[in-house]
C-alpha cells in the first residue's frame, strides 16, 4: 500500500476548488489528467455526495465523493480495476489569513491484484513527482476557471 502526501496553495477558496473537485461535466480531463471522458460516468449526485467512475489509460475506479465538510472532501474509492482497500483521497482545505487556501492531500493506494500493487509501489516511489505535478495542474487549472461556489 503506498500512501502520497501533496500540498499546495491556492488563490481559489475552499468552496470555489470544491466546486471544481466536483465538477464533473465535458472536459474532465482539462482539470485532471487521469479523467478521460470516456471513462465518466455519474451513477448519482445530490448536494453534497456523489458516485463517480472516472479513469484514463485503462485505469478505472469507482468513487464515493463526500464533501459535506466544507473543510475535508473525502473520495473512497469502492471499486476499481486496479485499486481496493482504504484506496481513494482526502482533501483538507485550510483558509489562510492572505486570503489564499492550503490544500493537503492524501492519497491511499492499496493494490487489489498483482498489476494493482506495482502500480502502487511504483506510485509511491518514482510516481510520486508525476502525481505533484499533475495534482498543481489541477489546482491551477481550478483557479482559471474561477468557479462560482455552490449554495
Amino acid at each position: 500500500m503506498s500512501t502520497i502526501r501533496m500540498h499546495a496553495t491556492t488563490t481559489a477558496t475552499p468552496e470555489q476548488f470544491i466546486a471544481g473537485l466536483t465538477d464533473f461535466g465535458p472536459g474532465r480531463k482539462k482539470l485532471f489528467a487521469n479523467s478521460d471522458d470516456g471513462y465518466l460516468k455519474v451513477h448519482s449526485q445530490n448536494g453534497t455526495r456523489a458516485d463517480v467512475t472516472e479513469g484514463a489509460g485503462g485505469v478505472w475506479e469507482r468513487l464515493q465523493y463526500d464533501w459535506s465538510n466544507p473543510r475535508r472532501v473525502v473520495l473512497r474509492t469502492i471499486d476499481s480495476n486496479l485499486w481496493g482497500g482504504d484506496s481513494g483521497h482526502t482533501y483538507t482545505l485550510t483558509p489562510q489569513p492572505d486570503g489564499t487556501t492550503a490544500i493537503d492531500v492524501v492519497v491511499v493506494r492499496e493494490g487489489k491484484n498483482a498489476k494493482g500493487k506495482l502500480t502502487g509501489f511504483l506510485l509511491g516511489s518514482v510516481g510520486k513527482g508525476t502525481l505533484t505535478k499533475a495534482f498543481a495542474g489541477s489546482v491551477k487549472a481550478i483557479e482559471a476557471r474561477k468557479y462560482t461556489p455552490r449554495p
